[in-house]
């Protein structure tokens, strides 16, 4: 009988940093699988459909909800997000070990279906460097990078019901700190 894959779910405030993260973790461990959300926000320049995010309407995206295509969905900043259930449950029933890269209440729902997942908070050094990391990214009005960073400090309020915090003060240092994690608590690395 296969070994089945850990999951592990990577969360924390808008613009902390972690996508960069996730990315670089993945390249070093291609063995690892990770979700790709599905969205009905705004595509930015940088955004590969089906690679950063799945885009959909509105309408599709609540049609989806409506056949229980995800593991957990919210809306956040005015837009909808959610993680397919179907790649998690494929993944982890092969043996793979599978991030998920979600917002924070989205990612305390997971232990709600998945209680031996692993979760990880990944948090700014300080606001004010949360704050030039989303002013950084061009994408941002003032009001959206407000809101932001309200409902980052909200989020700062939940860490202490991970698993795990790590401070991403240096993306290399933060990547490598993930990675011990996930070797420490995974069935394949």
């Amino acid at each position: 009988m296969n070994k089945k894959g850990r999951l592990f779910v990577i969360s924390g405030p808008s613009g902390v940093g972690k996508g960069t993260l996730c990315k670089k973790l993945v390249k070093k461990h291609p063995e690892l699988s990770i979700s790709v959300s599905v969205t009905t926000r705004d595509k930015r320049s940088e955004d590969i459909e089906g690679v950063t995010y799945f885009f959909k309407t509105v309408d599709q995206f609540k049609r989806m909800i409506d056949e229980n295509g995800f593991l957990e969905w919210t809306i956040y900043n005015g837009n909808y997000y959610g993680t397919p259930i179907k790649p998690v449950n494929d993944a982890l029933d092969c043996g793979k070990d599978f991030i998920l890269e979600i917002e924070v209440v989205g990612a305390l729902n997971v232990r709600k279906f998945f209680p031996d997942a692993v979760l990880i908070f990944i948090a700014p050094p300080s606001f004010e460097a949360l704050r030039k990391r989303l002013e950084s990214r061009g994408s941002e009005t003032p009001e959206s990078i407000a809101s932001r960073i309200a409902l980052a400090e909200e989020e700062l309020k939940l860490k202490d019901k991970y698993d795990y915090i790590v401070i991403n003060d240096n993306l290399e240092t933060a990547v490598s700190d993930v990675e011990n994690i996930i070797i420490k608590e995974s069935n394949l690395l």
